[in-house]
């Protein structure tokens, strides 16, 4: 084997670990993006049936 094979192997290597970063890196960022899109939705359907109540006493108790 000679020096070259070796930067090769070397080179290999250290490609599939920055890869393997990368994509746990960029899967994590994606899984919370999605996951702060799922709460703002609940947020605004929770927000929306509080207020529905909250508007519908102040009408009865008018």
């Amino acid at each position: 084997m000679n020096t070259s094979t070796i930067w090769s192997i070397v080179g290999a290597v250290i490609a599939v670990i920055v890869a393997l970063w990368l994509v746990n890196v960029v899967l994590s960022v994606t899984w919370f993006l999605a996951k702060l899109a799922i709460v703002a939705v609940v947020a605004v359907v929770i927000y929306g049936i509080i207020k529905a109540a909250f508007t519908s006493k102040d009408r009865t108790g008018k």
